[in-house]
């Protein structure tokens, strides 16, 4: 027992929860904690704009499976990371944001960077609060875990005002532990009747999303998928869960199966605009809904059954009272419309022309890819395309933004995914319109050796929303989406990483593997031909 500084007992805090960094961008009103994490032995990991810190914070999780953490200061410094905040809470992520603050004896008299932090970050977070004195700062991370994982995951914001990080109190831990949190299982009444439901149905299909990687019960998938032959279609975090040679797993049928099918089971993503608020799903099918969060069930649609419960918890009951299900005439049905679709996409993933066709470019990334590898999609048009070529199998790992459609989220996620996995390659997929939002956080992998891998599918404008535009309004009145074949790459040379500029196809694979292995910050910039793979995509 010994008396310790504020900031000390935030990385003791932490240190307890096994947290090993802190993502932050520096402060006079946080570097207490600084101080701290050196004693604790956390790696301060330090960012050019506090947006990136939040989505490493983000990113983090969705590697580990425990929330990551950001500090940022005061004032300008929380409202930075608050579109990191927002992508959290509506991704379903769970991490932990400390904001500075004055004085609490200044509070409200104009002290540098005063303001309602607290009020600013309540409506797009799972807590936020003040922590009240110097002795409690132990006890309330500890909270702050605890909520962040329980029930939906999801952001915390925990305000530290200047004097309680500089004031001394006693480091004896506080009566609370650190736990795994709960996984709840289904209803066993509702999970007879979905069995059931299950057993009579002629057509069954499974939609899986991203509460299934917060599940201890995660692997059943594959185990579930293997005895009950049905369609299966992942998104979000999920995706990767079945190997991409699963003879159930589909992708390019999505649309169809949902037309045609007569039970649909929704495991742990929202009836929200990827599911066209559940319309997709024929009228007369009878519809299951699992979720963490009991108050999502329901929610723009009808459905027959709701359970409460871990997604993959619920498989594993559901498991228990199937057994075995075949359906192997809707299965080829499903399976024709998918090999029609791919056979459309093997031309351009073949395609020889210059410049490269944007198929092709995600085609050869695909390659370079091995088993612990993880792929980050920041952008609209190239990186969809890229959700559709690239193959995966955990523990490889896809991040994207999610329903909040961040863009800028690439660095924050590249740097965490990096430092959390090191013997991974990391690859992070630009649109060029989203390089422009972060670029200089090359500065800040280069200066603290965080090798990461970026390719730039660069077809001179922000395509996803302006291949619609034109065909609306014509090309003479769609401005604002327009863009230049600019030399990105060379902007990463200049803060010390690797750049490729490529415009044939003979070029891209070399300049791939180069990049792959300089052994720091690389970003190969491919100029794209156009596609209309992406034609009638929506993009609001």
């Amino acid at each position: 027992m010994a008396q310790v500084h504020g900031g000390r007992l935030v990385s003791k805090a932490l240190a307890r929860h096994g947290v090993t960094h802190l993502f932050t961008l520096c402060g006079g009103h946080i570097q207490a904690i600084y101080d701290g994490c050196l004693d604790d032995g956390i790696r301060v990991v330090d960012v050019r704009h506090e947006q990136t810190a939040g989505h490493a914070a983000d990113a983090w999780a969705r590697v580990t499976g425990k929330p990551g953490v950001c500090a940022v200061t005061a004032g300008p410094g929380v409202t930075d990371v608050v579109t990191a905040v927002a992508n959290a809470q509506r991704a379903g992520i769970p991490m932990i944001v400390f904001g500075g603050a004055g004085p609490r004896a200044l509070q409200d008299m104009g002290s540098l960077q005063d303001m309602n932090h607290v009020e600013l970050m309540r409506p797009i977070s799972k807590w936020s609060v003040a922590i009240p004195s110097t002795d409690r700062i132990q006890e309330y991370i500890d909270s702050a875990f605890r909520i962040a994982q329980s029930n939906v995951p999801g952001p915390v914001f925990l305000e530290l005002p200047l004097d309680l990080l500089m004031n001394w109190a006693d480091d004896t831990a506080p009566q609370t532990e650190p736990f795994e949190p709960p996984r709840p299982g289904g209803d066993p009444r509702q999970i007879s009747r979905a069995a059931a439901l299950l057993r009579e149905a002629q057509r069954p299909m499974f939609i899986v999303g991203t509460q299934l990687r917060w599940s201890p019960r995660r692997e059943v998938l594959r185990t579930f998928a293997d005895a009950i032959e049905a369609p299966y279609y992942v998104n979000g975090m999920a995706r990767g869960s079945l190997p991409h040679a699963h003879p159930n797993l589909m992708a390019r049928s999505r649309r169809a199966a949902l037309g045609q099918t007569d039970l649909c089971f929704v495991f742990g993503t929202p009836f929200d605009f990827r599911l066209e608020y559940g319309r997709a799903i024929n009228p007369s099918a009878k519809v299951v809904q699992v979720d963490l969060d009991g108050s999502e069930i329901g929610r723009n649609r009808r459905v027959d059954i709701a359970i409460h419960g871990d997604s993959g918890v619920v498989l594993e009951q559901l498991l228990a009272e199937v057994g075995e299900k075949r359906a192997p005439e809707w299965l080829a049905t499903l399976r024709a419309s998918e090999e029609k679709s791919r056979a459309k996409m093997a031309a351009e993933i073949d395609a020889t022309t210059d410049p490269p066709n944007p198929l092709r470019v995600c085609a050869e990334i695909g390659k370079r890819l091995g088993r612990e590898d993880i792929v980050i999609g920041d952008g609209g048009d190239f990186v969809a395309t890229a959700a559709n070529v690239i193959k995966l199998e955990w523990p490889q790992l896809w991040m994207d933004p999610g329903p909040l459609g961040t863009l800028g989220v690439g660095p924050g996620y590249a740097m965490a995914a990096k430092l959390a996995r090191p013997g991974a390659r990391v690859v992070l997929i630009y649109g060029d319109g989203s390089f422009g939002f972060h670029a200089l956080e090359f500065e800040a992998m280069v200066r603290q050796g965080i090798p990461v891998v970026s390719i730039i599918g660069n077809d001179a404008a922000w395509m996803q929303i302006r291949r619609g535009q034109v065909d609306l309004y014509g090309e003479a009145r769609s401005p604002a989406t327009a863009l230049e074949y600019t030399r990105y790459e060379k902007v990463v040379e200049a803060l010390g990483g690797f750049g490729a500029w490529v415009e044939r196809v003979e070029d891209l694979g070399p300049a791939l593997d180069e990049a792959f292995g300089c052994g720091k910050p690389a970003c190969v910039n491919v100029k794209i031909a156009r596609s209309d793979f992406r034609k009638g995509a929506i993009s609001v």
